[in-house]
């Protein structure tokens, strides 16, 4: 017969990982993101435990958006956020995400690629997304992920 495996919070080994960005498309980006995020790439994954590692994304501003209309894509995508208030609705081109808060447009991509709840909150603490090729966590990274 067979046990089932449930890793133990000692068992656990978390690594800081660093991931660059340059010309890599947004989408397949975030989906390895957050596959990093959830430890999908360990032998001991096991669903609704967090086993995955510390990530640092350098180059963030970088980043490519494909699509059939790839030149105006960046025209086209839009983010919104609302305050509440009436006539509180703010939209951001991805053009203008790109070049003000370059973090926000991987933060969005990977969040909506976790699940919607307390342990994605959580993983989200896990990313660390840095504009250029500068980030404070030199001590810390061991792993360079391609």
């Amino acid at each position: 017969m067979y046990k089932s495996y449930y890793p133990k919070a000692a068992e656990i080994n978390r690594q800081w990982l660093l991931v660059d960005a340059n010309g890599e498309t947004l989408g397949r980006l975030a989906t390895k993101l957050a596959g990093l995020l959830l430890g999908k790439h360990k032998p001991t994954f096991t669903p609704g435990v967090e086993l995955g590692d510390f990530v640092v994304v350098i180059n963030a501003q970088k980043i490519v958006v494909t699509g059939t209309k790839t030149h105006t894509k960046l025209t086209e995508k839009f983010y919104h956020s609302h305050s509440g208030y009436p006539g509180g609705l703010k939209t951001v081109s991805l053009r203008d995400q790109l070049q003000n808060h370059p973090d926000r447009v991987i933060r969005s991509a990977v969040w909506g690629m976790l699940p919607h709840n307390k342990m994605g909150h959580h993983l989200m603490t896990k990313l660390r997304v840095y504009g250029g090729v500068e980030h404070p966590h030199n001590t810390q990274t061991s792993k360079t992920v391609a």
